[in-house]
């Protein structure tokens, strides 16, 4: 009970940033929410349909491309909150690497660290936005 109100917390919190970024953010921040968005719905298609022994190679995948993705990002815009997206990205990478060439099954340190890796790529991307809107709304002015 208590993970699936935890994965509707966090889905709800994904979508609710797409839309913020779209409404109020510059293109970094769009496309930082839409790669977010991808990869989750990636991540989410994986554990619905991949194989039991496939998932975690697919998993690793899903997140070296949004690690590659913020790092182009942050390259082209040259912006703090895409590092450390890109960042965090890396050691969701890494969490996943280490559980798959250990062969350990996951277990509640890693949905733990998952979670609050993903919440705080979710918060950079939110910090970017609202940076975003800020200045936006000092050069309308």
């Amino acid at each position: 009970m208590l993970a699936s109100a935890i994965s509707a917390a966090i889905w709800i919190a994904i979508v609710s940033l797409v839309a913020f970024a779209w409404l109020k953010g510059s293109r970094p921040e769009r496309m930082g929410s839409l790669a977010v968005l991808l990869g989750a719905l990636a991540v989410m298609i994986t554990h619905k349909l991949a194989p039991e022994g496939v998932q975690s190679v697919v998993l690793l995948v899903i997140d070296a491309a949004l690690a590659v993705a913020f790092l182009l990002l942050a390259m082209r815009f040259v912006s703090q909150w895409l590092g450390v997206a890109m960042l965090l990205q890396a050691v969701q990478f890494s969490l996943h690497a280490y559980y798959l060439v250990v062969e350990k099954p996951h277990d509640y340190l890693y949905r733990s660290v998952n979670n609050i890796n993903t919440i705080g790529v979710l918060l950079a991307v939110l910090v970017g936005t609202l940076l975003a809107w800020r200045r936006n709304a000092r050069a309308a002015k």
